[in-house]
């Protein structure tokens, strides 16, 4: 009996994933000059105007129904195609008080003064220039295979990622209230990450920490810098809390538990010779359990009011603390993970997606867009790839992990990962929506 030869059939969504994949590689060259005009114009949380008014203005080029100005700088994006599924998809904006240290025509060299007055560089060192860019990669290819897809697409925006708020204030803002907005049945996000370009993870399950960023502002009483005992050193009691804060996650939480106590800034006086009246510590917190979020918030207040307490400042005068902004520990979802696990190994290749990672202490707000919603949504935040494949086998042969950490001045998106990352947005949401 003769063997007959079957020949290969390609179903109708992987000639979709194809066709997807061919629209954005149409558009590739001007989503990489998108991208580095981001980065070269760089703009720190709740000040992303030019930003935010470039991807809405390209929203509404593309026919998208478009509102603006959501938790101050935040956008909210629809695009309805008939029945079918709704899907979110976010996109944060914001860059880092960092100086860019790459050489590269396009570099951030930006300057702004803070609201304290103090001068800071901006950078994107984290690669939310590359997210605001395959957001606008994703709408141009479901624009252009409208025919091919049924369903709502909304299109987020979001303001300051990096200071854990941006999220918050979108919701608290009205987001879920806007006549736009309805509560989608699935949610993607993606972010960057410095491991080869052409892979991404896409882990069910819990994939980062909760976080809390809190000012502790010392008082004191000043003086002359000749005469330090007629005052109480705000300067001295900071220096002294770091140093005791250290013992919190050590001799507070259980070693079984996940805990991580950081003091990011001090900030005291100006001059030499002068004791200023206040110092302010900017300190950070990340943990999976509840209840060790509650002992690092107890053990950073029994610090530093001890440590006021010692220096003989009055109940009336201890230590202020401002909760300027937190998140929960972000899960994905465990069914429609894997949904799309599959898909992106189609797109990719078999052996570029990581489905089993431990959890890291990094932190994110993007979960918190779902507002009330939550347990109606399906979530899922995948990392992808950026880095030059080359620097990372150089990083590798030197025994170290990834060639350059987020939020260094080294940080760096390779080029090629501008397509890579806005065909896994394509195919993520694809996959999510409906079929004709």
């Amino acid at each position: 009996m003769g063997t007959h030869e079957h020949p290969t059939t390609t179903t109708p969504d992987a000639a979709l994933r194809e066709r997807a994949t061919a629209v954005v590689d149409s558009h590739a060259d001007d989503l990489v000059a998108i991208y580095q005009d981001l980065h070269a114009h760089p703009e720190l949380g709740f000040t992303e105007h030019r930003t935010s008014s470039f991807l809405a203005d390209e929203l509404v080029r593309l026919g998208f129904d478009v509102v603006r100005g959501i938790g101050g700088t935040g956008v909210l994006a629809r695009l309805d195609n008939g029945d079918g599924p709704t899907v979110m998809y976010r996109a944060d904006m914001d860059a880092n008080a960092v100086e860019e240290a790459n050489d590269l025509p396009y570099r951030s060299t930006v300057r702004v003064t803070r609201e304290d007055g103090t001068e800071s560089p901006v950078g994107h060192m984290c690669g939310h220039d590359a997210h605001v860019t395959w957001m606008v990669g994703l709408a141009r290819t479901l624009v252009e295979t409208k025919d091919a897809w049924r369903g709502t697409v909304l299109l987020v925006g979001q303001p300051a990622e990096e200071l854990i708020q941006g999220a918050q204030a979108m919701v608290d803002d009205g987001l879920h209230d806007q006549p736009l907005m309805q509560t989608p049945d699935h949610y993607v996000a993606l972010h960057t990450a410095p491991v080869p370009v052409g892979t991404v993870a896409c882990v069910p399950g819990t994939l980062m920490a909760g976080t809390d960023q809190i000012d502790v502002l010392i008082h004191g009483v000043g003086g002359h810098g000749s005469m330090p005992h007629v005052t109480k050193d705000p300067v001295l009691m900071a220096a002294t809390a770091v140093v005791e804060l250290q013992s919190v996650v050590s001799r507070r939480i259980s070693p079984q538990a996940t805990a991580v106590l950081t003091v990011g800034s001090i900030q005291a006086g100006a001059d030499n010779n002068v004791i200023p009246d206040r110092a302010l510590l900017k300190v950070n917190l990340r943990w999976f359990d509840a209840a060790v979020r509650e002992q690092l918030v107890a053990g950073l207040r029994a610090v530093c009011d001890g440590v006021a307490r010692t220096a003989g400042m009055s109940e009336d005068a201890l230590p202020e603390y401002t909760f300027k902004g937190g998140s929960t520990p972000l899960v994905n979802d465990d069914v429609q993970t894997p949904r799309l696990t599959g898909v992106l190994k189609e797109v990719l290749g078999e052996d570029k997606v990581i489905t089993q990672m431990p959890p890291v202490t990094g932190s994110e707000d993007a979960h918190l867009l779902m507002g009330p919603h939550a347990d109606e949504i399906a979530f899922t935040y995948l990392n992808v790839g950026v880095a030059d494949p080359v620097l990372c086998e150089q990083a590798w042969a030197r025994g170290e992990l990834v060639p350059y950490g987020m939020h260094s001045p080294q940080y760096l998106v390779h080029l090629p990962a501008i397509a890579v990352g806005a065909k896994v947005a394509v195919a993520a949401v694809l996959e999510l929506l409906g079929r004709p």
